[in-house]
C-alpha cells in the first residue's frame, strides 16, 4: 500500500494502491503510521506508483459505505494530511502524475513540490462534497489567495499552471523526478533537524491556529453533507458520468 525504501537516509514513500492511488480508509490510516516509522530519516520523499500521484478520494467507497464509513473516513483524511503537513523533517512531494482533490491536498502538505506530468487541482465541489477544515487550511497555506479559485472553480491545472500559483515549485522530466526529489531533500536536510523543525512549525502556526478554530465550527456540517444518502446517489451518478 505504501512502499518504503531508503536512499542515504532519505525515506522514499511510494503510494501503491490500485490503479490511481485513490484515498480510502486503509491508505489514509497507513500514511501516519509509516511517517512515524521513518521519523528519524533525514528527510522524506512522497511519490506514487503508476500514472497518478493520487487521483483523490475513493468516491465509490464513500457511496457504497454510507454514513458509517464516512464517519471513519473523514477523521482519517484529516489525520493523514496533518501528519504529513506537520512532519518534523523535510518532506518533498514528487508528483509523478495526476494529483486531484485529496491527492492535491497531500501534495500541498509537502514542504517542496516537484511535478513531472498529469494535472493537479481540487475537484471536490465538482463532485458535490465540501472540504473538511484540515485539507482546506493546508491548501490556504500552500497557495494563499489562489486557494479560493482552486476550491470554488474546481480547476485542474497542468504543471506549468501549477507553478504559476506556487502549488508546484518545479517541473521535472519523468525520468529525473525521483533523483531531483532526492537531491532537493538532501539540500533541505542540511539544516540542523531541530532548527528545521522549529522553522517549519513557525511557518505553519497560522494554519494550525485556523484548524483549531475551524474544526469545531465546520466539521459537524461537513460530516452531515458527506453522510447524506442523497449525496451518495449523486456520487454514483458522477462516477457513471466519468465512465462514459
Amino acid at each position: 500500500m505504501i512502499e518504503t525504501t531508503e536512499h542515504d537516509d532519505i525515506a522514499v514513500l511510494r503510494m501503491d494502491h490500485g490503479p490511481v492511488n485513490a484515498l480510502d480508509l486503509e491508505l489514509l490510516t497507513a500514511l501516519p503510521r509509516v511517517l512515524d516509522q521513518v521519523a528519524d530519516a533525514r528527510a522524506v520523499v512522497l511519490t506514487g506508483i503508476g500514472r497518478s500521484f493520487s487521483a483523490g478520494v475513493d468516491l465509490k467507497r464513500i457511496a457504497d459505505g454510507g454514513a458509517e464509513y464516512v464517519a471513519e473516513f473523514l477523521p482519517a483524511l484529516s489525520v493523514a494530511a496533518l501528519a504529513l503537513f506537520e512532519h518534523r523533517r523535510p518532506v518533498v512531494g514528487a508528483v509523478n502524475g495526476h494529483a486531484l482533490a485529496g491527492g492535491c491536498v497531500l501534495a500541498a502538505a509537502c514542504d517542496l513540490r516537484l511535478m513531472s506530468g498529469g494535472t493537479v487541482g481540487l475537484t471536490e465541489l465538482a463532485a458535490g462534497v465540501p472540504f473538511p477544515t484540515v485539507p482546506l487550511e493546508i491548501m490556504r497555506h500552500a497557495v494563499g489567495p489562489a486557494a479560493e479559485r482552486l476550491v470554488l472553480a474546481a480547476h485542474r491545472l497542468d504543471p506549468a499552471q501549477a507553478v504559476e500559483i506556487g502549488l508546484v515549485h518545479e517541473t521535472v522530466a519523468p525520468d529525473a523526478l525521483l533523483p531531483t526529489a532526492l537531491d532537493r531533500a538532501v539540500h533541505l536536510a542540511a539544516a540542523p533537524p531541530e532548527v528545521y523543525a522549529l522553522a517549519k512549525s513557525q511557518l505553519r502556526r497560522p494554519a494550525r491556529e485556523r484548524i483549531d478554530v475551524g474544526t469545531p465550527l465546520d466539521e459537524e456540517e461537513v460530516l452531515r453533507i458527506w453522510s447524506a444518502p442523497a449525496l451518495h446517489a449523486k456520487l454514483r451518478d458522477y462516477l457513471d458520468s466519468l465512465a462514459t
